[in-house]
């Protein structure tokens, strides 16, 4: 029987899974996860992109990224950070440096490398980039807003705005109207109690999209989403009639006392810093704002003095990366 007990194994096998209902059910938004993070990629030391900074400048430009965020009143939390290997074609000088290490000892000078090599069989010259990945948190929870359309409505009542970090944001709300929309659907309320705790309200997803910024390219330049195309994409809500669903970081102080650990354990005191100037102050609608357009010309987010051509530049990225001025925000209204 000793015997027959050291010879036995466990046996294992596969079960079915009902993924799509749990998908469509116990998540928060449905099939979308909660997980947020930005890929960083090393940054290129030279012109030509042949060599690159060392993993601890990447993990510092994360660092930075994140401390930046929360300064500007972004409210989220560090969770975790992470290296990630994507595989490229190098050549040249890169190559061969780090090509050739065939001990334990050559592969300790790889330690803090962003970018190292392997030869095949065939002479290829196979390149590993070492990104960073770090993952973040909203400090409260993600809260969902449904703004309902009524056939008279002429605008939606707030604007929008992008902070450096690439965070989109409401940047102000008109609240002496209670017919606006922003204020039927509680945004205006949420916007007040994050102003008053000195944070932004930052929208993590539009029909259940998220964004944010999710990737920074070898030249630093943070892919993200424009204020333009979203006010677009309002605008064409507003001209349907079809309600809006947007999610938010919420700001409620009392819910901090009861939240994650993570929440309690963070001091948020040396990042309560005021608002810019331009967010705290109430903005009422002037002969600045722009005027409803009639149905099939959804562009009325968008002034002349602001079309794409005007305000957006390229970055050196190529086409995986814009960078957009920043508008006036009485130009911002949807």
């Amino acid at each position: 029987m000793v015997s027959e007990l050291s010879r036995t194994r466990l046996q294992d096998g596969y079960v079915s899974y009902a993924w799509e209902r749990k998908m469509q059910e116990v998540l928060a938004v449905p099939n979308s996860s909660s997980f947020l993070s930005i890929l960083l990629l090393p940054k290129a030391s030279d012109r030509v992109a042949s060599r690159y900074n060392d993993l601890e400048d990447t993990l510092a430009r994360a660092n930075a990224w994140l401390s930046a965020s929360q300064v500007s009143g972004v409210p989220i939390v560090f969770m975790n950070i992470q290296t990630e290997s994507l595989l490229t074609k190098i050549s040249g000088e890169t190559a061969s440096a780090t090509v050739n290490a065939g001990s334990l000892s050559d592969l300790s000078n790889l330690a803090n490398a962003s970018l190292y090599g392997f030869e095949d069989y065939h002479g290829v010259d196979i390149g590993v980039v070492r990104a960073v990945r770090l993952w973040y948190s909203p400090l409260v929870e993600e809260v969902a807003i449904e703004i309902k359309l009524k056939e008279d409505d002429t605008k939606l009542g707030f604007a929008i705005s992008r902070t450096e970090e690439g965070f989109i944001y409401i940047s102000s709300v008109i609240d002496d109207d209670e017919n606006m929309p922003s204020t039927r659907s509680g945004l205006s309320t949420l916007y007040k109690e994050s102003v008053s705790a000195s944070r932004l309200l930052v929208v993590s997803r539009l029909s259940n999209q998220k964004v944010l910024p999710w990737m920074v390219s070898s030249t630093g330049a943070i892919r993200c989403f424009d204020t333009v195309s979203l006010s677009q994409k309002l605008s064409l809500h507003r001209h349907a009639s079809i309600p809006i669903l947007m999610h938010v970081f919420s700001w409620d102080q009392s819910s901090v006392s009861r939240g994650s650990s993570s929440a309690r354990n963070w001091d948020p005191s040396p990042l309560v810093l005021p608002l810019p100037q331009e967010v705290r102050l109430a903005h009422q609608p002037n002969d600045n704002q722009v005027l409803p357009l009639p149905p099939g010309e959804p562009n009325e987010s968008i002034t002349t003095s602001e079309q794409p051509d005007r305000r957006l530049q390229r970055d050196t990225a190529g086409e995986i990366s814009f960078r957009f001025h920043n508008f006036s925000l009485p130009n911002n209204w949807v």
